[in-house]
């Protein structure tokens, strides 16, 4: 009798609350789309964009650049704000930096008004990315649901990374390159709208207990500098590059010293007594270097060795984030609560290094069906695979309040592999292709072969990547 009248009250609640916290995680997933998405959409859209605002060769990266620094510099400490202040707040406040940074880049019709607006578009991307898996982790703390919406977020990122690429090929080619940019305004208030409505609000700690603004200083000048000589290391020479690397090195380590020693610091270093944080966060460094540095060099093979044009280029690209959404929808969580994230993320990384090493047999006179699709989907499954573990794996190292930081710290790694991925492949093959055009080579046949070269690199790091994964994230290992 007991149970026949408490049971239709409950579940209405439970349904509710249910509800509610998937509801969170799309308006999560929709904020984080739109910042992933403009990560790579640019990148189709810069021969436009150079030849309509009279770029250099050089000056021409600093519309990626600009974007990257703030971005990357900026993680670790609203990671850190987002648990003082409200996670909430930060997120919303992210997007609407976002959205009107977006929108400046889309009416910019000079060269340093785009610079300045992409990297206002870091400081809103890293506002909202900075706390997405702290909040995510909250709202799903049951070990199965934190996997389902963890691979649903993953398969977002990943799959709106390869979108990209086609969304900027398709807006620069039927439109312009100014339409890359203000489709997030319509994006961006809607999620900003829903965010307000939906998103449970929290507290936070308090500005007081952490707001280390000189520790915050040295660390967001750390990466910053860091970040900045890792994606101009090509435009310098050795010494320059060698000289703010160390620069960069020394504010590192005051910080460091600085947090051991006062009584509220920004960045908790027993974060990194983790075995699973510190680990995961070093086996991302070199994951994502690997896929980064494959996209953006695969998409020049597709372009400048096979002859694709922008919009075919991007077409290329869709097997990857449909394989990415369908894997990770349907098997990710359901692999994983089967034979465990250690497993899945070994297994994955395996197929990435399967991947890559087939990429880097990629011929001058090579084809798309046979030379490049069959590594898209091996990488895009690898990448499917690999990255909700790695990230449920991270996340469990962290406490509750330290979740924000946690997850600012698991993205900054994300954005250094990425910045170093393409750094050093990019640097690879260009001066491969110089020295054997230079011996008398075509032009063709030298470029294919320096983007070889950067593909057996990127091989070799996967396989760093798996073999850290298996000596330092294996359970019950002290």
């Amino acid at each position: 009798m007991t149970a026949i009248v408490e049971s239709p009250t409950r579940t209405p609640h439970r349904t509710k609350r249910t509800y509610s916290r998937w509801a969170s995680l799309v308006v999560l997933c929709a904020g984080t789309l739109m910042t992933i998405l403009d990560g790579t959409i640019v990148t189709v859209a810069m021969p436009a964009i150079q030849s309509d605002l009279g770029f250099s060769a050089s000056g021409l990266a600093w519309v990626v650049n600009a974007y990257l620094i703030a971005f990357g510099g900026l993680l670790l400490l609203v990671g850190r704000l987002g648990d003082l202040v409200g996670r909430k707040r930060m997120f919303t406040a992210g997007l609407a930096v976002f959205t009107a940074a977006s929108v400046l880049c889309g009416v910019a019709t000079s060269q340093g008004t785009l610079i300045a607006a992409r990297a206002l578009q870091g400081v809103g991307g890293a506002m909202t990315s900075a706390v997405v898996l702290g909040m995510l982790v909250s709202l799903f703390p049951e070990p199965r649901e934190q996997a389902r919406a963890i691979a649903v977020f993953s398969a977002v990122g990943a799959g709106g990374a390869s979108l990209g690429t086609f969304l900027g090929g398709a807006l620069t080619q039927a439109l312009n390159w100014h339409w890359i940019f203000l489709i997030n305004l319509p994006i961006g208030i809607v999620s900003w709208l829903a965010a307000t409505r939906v998103l449970t609000p929290d507290r936070g700690e308090g500005l007081g207990k952490g707001a280390d603004y000189p520790g915050a200083a040295l660390v967001t000048g750390a990466l910053m500098l860091a970040v900045y000589v890792i994606v101009g290391a090509g435009d310098r020479g050795l010494t320059a590059t060698l000289l703010l690397a160390a620069l960069a090195l020394a504010l590192f380590g005051a910080f460091t010293v600085r947090q051991g020693r006062i009584a509220r610091p920004l960045l908790r270093l027993r974060l990194f007594r983790s075995r699973m944080l510190s680990g995961a966060n070093a086996v991302q460094v070199l994951m994502i270097a690997t896929m980064y540095g494959f996209q953006f060099i695969g998409a020049l093979y597709i372009q400048r060795v096979l002859g694709y044009g922008e919009l075919l280029t991007g077409v290329a690209f869709l097997p990857a984030p449909v394989v990415i959404g369908a894997l990770m929808l349907g098997l990710s969580a359901r692999t994983m609560g089967r034979f465990g994230a250690y497993r899945v993320l070994l297994a994955g990384l395996v197929l990435i290094v399967a991947g890559m090493a087939l990429l880097s047999r990629a011929p001058v006179d090579g084809s798309y069906v046979t030379d490049v699709l069959p590594s898209l989907l091996l990488l895009g499954a690898g990448f499917a695979a690999a990255m909700p573990a790695l990230t449920g794996l991270a996340m469990s190292g962290a406490r509750e309040e330290d979740a924000g930081l946690a997850s600012g710290l698991f993205n900054t790694t994300q954005v250094v592999g990425g910045s170093l991925g393409l750094a050093v492949l990019s640097v690879l093959a260009a001066s491969r292709t110089e020295g054997l055009l230079a011996d008398g080579a075509g032009l063709v046949g030298a470029t294919a072969e320096g983007y070889r070269l950067a593909f057996t690199v990127g091989t070799g790091i996967a396989v760093a990547a798996l073999t850290l994964a298996a000596v330092v994230l294996r359970p019950g290992r002290k």
